[in-house]
């Protein structure tokens, strides 16, 4: 298997969590009460973070393969995508999930942006990295 194929096949991988992510499980986390939040979010970052670990290390292993194969055009719009959405995750939602001891809206509905804007990067960076494919990359 090539190092594109490899990575495109984590960057479905990693669309279709994030976008599960975005459209189930933040919603569901979000609407949580503040006197059921501590255990829902505890419970949530306990239960996600080896999901994460298995997506993210395919996404960080087959993006530094493809790396050094030497993409082309596509190649780098989907490892943009990549390196945004796993930016948009050190820099705004890990942090912001860092400080969510105890409910705060403000503070939900950033983690929502952020959320929101990883899975764009996600999603555009599978597209991406299918054309590569498609195209013979």
């Amino acid at each position: 298997m090539s190092a594109l194929a490899a990575f495109a096949l984590a960057s479905a991988l990693h669309a279709g969590f994030q976008l599960s992510v975005t459209v189930i499980v933040y919603p569901v986390l979000g609407d949580r009460r503040d006197e059921e939040w501590r255990a829902a979010h505890a419970g949530h970052s306990r239960a996600i973070a080896p999901l994460v670990a298995v997506v993210y290390g395919a996404l960080v292993v087959t993006g530094g393969l493809l790396v050094a194969a030497g993409p082309d055009a596509a190649g780098w719009l989907a490892l943009a995508g990549a390196v945004g959405a796993l930016g948009l995750t050190a820099t705004a939602a890990a942090p912001t999930h860092g400080r969510l001891t105890d409910r705060d809206d403000a503070l939900v509905s950033r983690l929502l942006v952020a959320d929101r804007w990883r899975c764009a990067c996600a999603v555009g960076g599978a597209v991406a990295a299918v054309v590569a494919v498609a195209t013979g990359g």
